[in-house]
């Protein structure tokens, strides 16, 4: 749990790199594979997560390097929140730089890191690896991350 509540008082662009990414409260949703539909440009989410997320966390297994692994993988900064459409709407990112501030189950108000997984807000018991799914079109889910 957090004393200062940093992210009520530093703007996002203004934050350091240690509070800009304890703000990620391991939902592990960005990390969800969308396919866009071509005739709508709707965005579809899956059940697929990229191979590098550990489903259980939340977290990405290996975060200082993903981008060797995973070329494609977003560097999410504060400049891009107004541009990215496919954060889901519980993002801590988004939901700050909104002013909506931060939901009761993330770990910097509630001092525990599995909240978010009790909460039903975290992609844990409901994704599959990459590696392991098959054609994405097989895995589109109805529900909206």
């Amino acid at each position: 749990m957090s004393d200062d509540r940093f992210w009520e008082r530093v703007p996002l662009r203004a934050m350091t790199r240690v509070q800009w990414e304890s703000l990620c409260d391991g939902c592990g949703k960005c990390c969800v594979h969308k396919l866009e539909d071509e005739d709508t440009g709707e965005l579809l989410p899956t059940n697929v997560s990229c191979r590098l997320l550990d489903r259980r966390s939340g977290q990405c297994s290996n975060y200082r390097n993903r981008h060797a692994f995973v070329p494609e993988c977003v560097r999410l900064t504060p400049a891009k929140l107004d541009t990215i459409d496919w954060l889901p709407s519980t993002c801590a990112y988004l939901r700050v730089h909104r002013g909506e501030g931060l939901p009761e189950w993330h770990h910097l108000v509630s001092g525990d890191r599995d909240a978010v997984h009790r909460a039903g807000a975290s992609v844990r018991g409901w994704t599959i690896s990459e590696d392991d799914a098959g054609p994405l079109e097989n895995h589109v889910i109805e529900a909206p991350l």
